[in-house]
């Protein structure tokens, strides 16, 4: 119980790593604001995580539903311990025929998104609270067709670095978990993959990964949930790499 009586919210969390990282930190005691785009897929995660989850219907890439994220936790008086912006999408992109609509849709979720969820919540996040941004191991590597994303992903780990000497002074830790590939729906519904391209990727994982397999989003929440807890009290400005090693060899 490590997180009891603590208060947390979770972007992205109707599905996938951020929905596994709000059922773990509600196992551990805490109240959980989670967030995501759709109302059905949020109202069943909701479900799911039972009366300590509280459902907030919001777009990360649009600055008023960050806003009244702010002003629903003032009202409500409360102050988050930790706040995990793991809001983001995953789609292919071919250099060379990129529309401008396909770049700004990658980065108003993934960039402006995680940069401007931190600056608003500010004022809502205890000093000495903690902060994870989800960004991915991507954000190293040069796949082919993966740019855009890629590119964000850099960002999100620089993001990191940045904010913990920004928030240096109210004690608040800001550290990265970057997964690898992890089974999640952005895998249909960003990377548009068939189950035949998944297990394609599956078979290539169990030939160059340490671990040989690919990862489910619930061995992602416990990396996160380290990060947030008091036993990561001496890490901040940290990327921490969950990708079954991956990028390692």
């Amino acid at each position: 119980m490590r997180f009891a009586n603590k208060i947390a919210l979770v972007t992205g969390a109707s599905t996938g790593i951020g929905l596994a990282t709000a059922q773990q930190l509600i196992k551990e005691g805490a109240k959980v604001y989670i967030t995501g785009r759709t109302r059905k897929t949020l109202d069943e995660a909701a479900a799911l995580l039972g009366p300590k989850a509280v459902p907030l219907l919001s777009d990360v890439s649009k600055l008023a539903d960050i806003e009244a994220l702010r002003d629903t936790l003032t009202k409500a008086g409360d102050t988050l311990d930790h706040l995990v912006a793991n809001a983001g999408i995953a789609e292919y992109n071919a250099l060379g025929a990129t529309s401008e609509a396909e770049y700004l849709k990658t980065f108003d979720i993934n960039v402006k998104g995680v940069f401007f969820t931190v600056q608003t919540l500010l004022p809502v996040i205890r000093d000495g609270g903690s902060i994870v941004l989800t960004a991915s191991i991507v954000a190293s590597k040069g796949m082919a067709n993966l740019s855009l994303y890629s590119a964000s992903k850099a960002a999100v780990r620089s993001f990191a670095r940045s904010f913990s000497s920004d928030l240096k002074a109210r004690g608040i830790r800001v550290n990265a978990v970057s997964p690898g590939a992890t089974r999640t729906p952005i895998m249909e519904n960003g990377l548009k993959m068939g189950e035949a391209d998944i297990q394609g990727f599956k078979d290539h994982l169990a030939a160059m990964a340490p671990i040989g397999r690919m990862a489910a989003p619930e061995e992602m929440a416990p990396a996160i949930l380290f990060l947030l807890s008091p036993e990561a009290s001496y890490i901040t400005a940290s990327d921490l790499l969950v990708d079954g090693g991956f990028t390692q060899v």
